[in-house]
């Protein structure tokens, strides 16, 4: 997706409060951790100040399940900031928790290249570039 946007790839940790204020579209993603969102990617938005309805997207990898029930947290924490939802992506991922280690893991081989096709999509269209 950065590639296809022309944007920074920053982990949060990298990123100051003031950072994001230079960005017209800001990315939020990760894996999914248990149902959610790495926990640093919380720990940002919450030192973020309040936006005037600066675009913001969702992206994630996961293991089975609903990619609205997954991206909820993380969409009601970049609400509340003020940021304008724009477009979420999702794509299943490998995952070796809990039984799933005991067989070596579920969707081996994902994120696949049609899972990054899917993602420069997604990307391109809402960076509204064609």
């Amino acid at each position: 997706m950065a590639d296809i946007l022309g944007a920074e790839l920053l982990k949060p940790d990298e990123v100051g409060p003031g950072t994001l204020s230079e960005y017209d579209l800001i990315g939020f993603g990760s894996g999914i951790y248990f149902s959610k969102h790495h926990r640093a990617l919380f720990t940002l938005v919450d030192k973020l100040p309040l936006s005037e309805n600066r675009k913001a997207f969702i992206f994630s990898t996961r293991g089975i399940g609903p990619v609205g029930f997954y991206h909820r947290p993380l969409r009601k924490r970049l609400l509340s900031k003020g940021y304008k939802i724009v477009g979420e992506f999702s794509c299943r991922g490998f995952d070796t928790v809990g039984l799933y280690r005991l067989i070596g893991g579920q969707n081996k081989g994902r994120p696949n290249e049609k899972d990054i096709g899917d993602a420069e999509n997604f990307a391109a269209n809402v960076g509204g570039i064609s």
